[in-house]
């Protein structure tokens, strides 16, 4: 049986909407935790998917298409947020309230908020790592660049994170 990817670029319609509804969950996944805005995100990938239909000629095989559908998705998050004013700044947040629990949704909230105070290209990083799940060389794929700087990358965003968190909460012992 022929795969959507070859029967979309044919025409088939069909075809297409299932590659969206397949990918459209990790294109929405990715622009949210990226943006952290669920309708900028929505837009985000409609986007990321128009282009996709604009450029579905060039895609080569269905991890292609993955591959190609992540590159384009931080790349046009990144796009965004050029274009933005700064976030807030994370050292004038009040301190937490209580102690902390297993899934304490404060925590859950600051870390969101510290690595969305991150540079673009540390905080994509994070976020394909930690949230998408993906390996180093895939995320050194998307972001192009060498596997090594991703990792000293992701090692200074993480340090970056610690230093701050540890700040936050009053040099809480790990």
């Amino acid at each position: 049986m022929e795969n959507a990817l070859a029967q979309a670029v044919r025409g088939d319609a069909g075809a297409f909407e299932s590659i969206v509804r397949e990918h459209q969950g990790m294109v929405f996944s990715l622009a949210y935790h990226f943006l952290h805005d669920r309708a900028l995100a929505e837009d985000m990938a409609q986007e990321v998917f128009l282009h996709l239909f604009r450029n579905l000629r060039s895609i080569q095989s269905p991890e292609h298409l993955m591959f190609w559908l992540r590159k384009v998705a931080s790349h046009r998050c990144i796009d965004h947020l050029r274009g933005q004013q700064p976030q807030t700044n994370m050292d004038d947040l009040p301190e937490p309230a209580g102690p902390t629990r297993e899934h304490d949704p404060l925590l859950e909230e600051r870390l969101r908020r510290l690595v969305a105070s991150l540079p673009e290209r540390a905080r994509l990083a994070v976020i394909l790592r930690y949230q998408e799940e993906l390996e180093y060389h895939e995320i050194a794929e998307v972001m192009e660049m060498p596997i090594n700087t991703v990792k000293s990358n992701l090692q200074r965003a993480l340090a970056v994170l610690r230093g701050k968190l540890a700040r936050c909460m009053g040099d809480v012992p790990a």
